[in-house]
């Protein structure tokens, strides 16, 4: 049975727990879940946690931007290395490069900053959203398609997810068109305290659905007789203080998609609608049985 709980976020915490192999190099591993290729949330925020090391812990991690250039191996170590681009008064930049059999597989710029005070606004969270408690789980999903479960009935379950509307690998047909992909999601168990564990966690959990949104625009789904996807990049900017282990909102949209690539935005709220985060991504969306 798939780890759920605390003994799941246990789990993720030591896929996060680089070993450190000298100032600048890291590596990591992957949860043997018979994937047939890494999770890019897990190599981005593994990434992120390499690049954090070689930071004073007083700057803390504002925006990331990563693209995935392979896929990666999971039965494979990763090796991440980290080059200090800058370190100013008040910025540190890094970039750090994810790599196996020599080749590289995925890279991220990285930026942290001294904490500041400005101006502060932000757009209003959505309205009239049903609460997490208000809405089916992971499991309520499983139960009603467990032919179309695939990985999310062997994974470790370190994430509460909870769809607003449907799931895109429910059957075809059984999915309306939506301009919304609304998601809420905690790490399910606790974090520790270090902001960064918490940034690296919202990484890792704001690959999970974004892309998603792409084909809610047009009522599809995932999987046999809809469509296969990659991510080709990623970017997230984190604007205010969170806790990942807390529940957020993940409201996606896709402004556009064409060329068998399609653009997704989220941002994410926290319950007492404080916009913490935003993300951006392009993946890759082909019809299964297209040229690979």
């Amino acid at each position: 049975m798939p780890l759920h709980g605390q003994a799941a976020v246990d789990q993720l915490l030591e896929i996060l727990d680089l070993k450190q192999v000298d100032a600048a190099t890291f590596v990591g591993e992957s949860p043997q879940t018979g994937a047939q290729r890494v999770f890019g949330g897990q190599v981005a925020g593994q990434a992120l946690v390499a690049a954090g090391r070689t930071v004073d812990p007083s700057r803390f991690v504002h925006s990331l931007h990563g693209y995935f250039v392979r896929p990666g191996d999971p039965t494979e170590p990763i090796q991440f290395t980290v080059e200090t681009i800058r370190d100013g008064r008040s910025f540190s930049v890094r970039r750090s490069t994810a790599q196996q059999h020599g080749r590289t597989i995925f890279f991220m710029s990285a930026s942290f900053q001294v904490l500041e005070e400005g101006l502060d606004h932000y757009l209003p969270a959505p309205v009239d959203v049903p609460g997490p408690d208000e809405i089916p789980t992971m499991a309520d999903w499983v139960r009603k398609y467990p032919s179309r479960a695939g990985i999310f009935a062997s994974s470790p379950q370190a994430i509460d997810v909870r769809y607003v509307g449907v799931p895109g690998w429910v059957p075809p047909g059984d999915r309306d068109a939506s301009e919304q992909q609304r998601v809420w999601m905690r790490i399910n168990g606790t974090l520790p305290d270090d902001p960064l564990i918490h940034a690296c966690a919202l990484a890792y959990a704001s690959d999970l659905s974004l892309l998603d949104s792409v084909l809610s625009a047009h009522g599809e789904v995932w999987g046999p007789g809809g469509v296969i996807g990659a991510s080709l990049d990623h970017a997230l900017w984190l604007h205010r203080p969170f806790r990942a282990d807390e529940w957020f909102l993940y409201d996606c949209t896709s402004p556009s998609a064409s060329g068998s690539r399609g653009l997704a935005t989220g941002r994410m709220f926290t319950q007492d609608g404080r916009h913490i985060a935003s993300a951006v991504q392009e993946g890759l969306l082909r019809r299964v049985g297209e040229r690979k």
